[in-house]
């Protein structure tokens, strides 16, 4: 699939549950009852990636009860398909989204264990803000920021 087009769209609560299923990271995907628990009555945007009309990517966030920050909650791209800038293009969908909707900011979560997304956070420019001790050492929640 190199060198094919990358191609985002508003994706659905079923899509993004299906291709969660796939991602290796994801030891217990979260079911649809889930998603539509964190995304009901509240703002939110539902990304899907697609190279060739398969999904092949996704990323979640919606309206935090921070005001003016965005919370990218959930994402990920199938293990196929990485090194294509896919994750990047869903976030800069998202970040751009969120600016265009007045947020002042996009926050996430990661765990210790996930380097490539603390790794990855920091390229786009997010800064940690805070620890949050859960579990193990591998499991504490790392939080980061970026402003818009």
């Amino acid at each position: 699939m190199k060198n094919k087009t990358i191609k985002i769209r508003n994706g659905s609560i079923g899509e993004v549950v299906a291709l969660s299923q796939k991602v290796p990271e994801f030891f217990q995907p979260y079911s649809e009852i889930t998603y539509h628990e964190r995304l009901t009555d509240r703002i939110h945007l539902i990304l899907v990636a697609e190279i060739e009309g398969e999904a092949v990517g996704f990323k979640v966030g919606y309206e935090s009860a921070t005001p003016g920050v965005f919370y990218s909650w959930m994402g990920g791209v199938l293990a196929t398909c990485r090194r294509m800038g896919i994750a990047s293009r869903l976030a800069d969908f998202q970040e751009e989204w969120a600016r265009n909707h007045g947020y002042q900011k996009v926050r996430f979560k990661t765990r210790n264990s996930f380097g490539k997304m603390i790794h990855f956070g920091l390229n786009r420019g997010f800064m940690i803000t805070d620890l949050i001790k859960k579990g193990q050492v591998k499991d504490y929640r790392i939080v980061m920021e970026k402003l818009l």
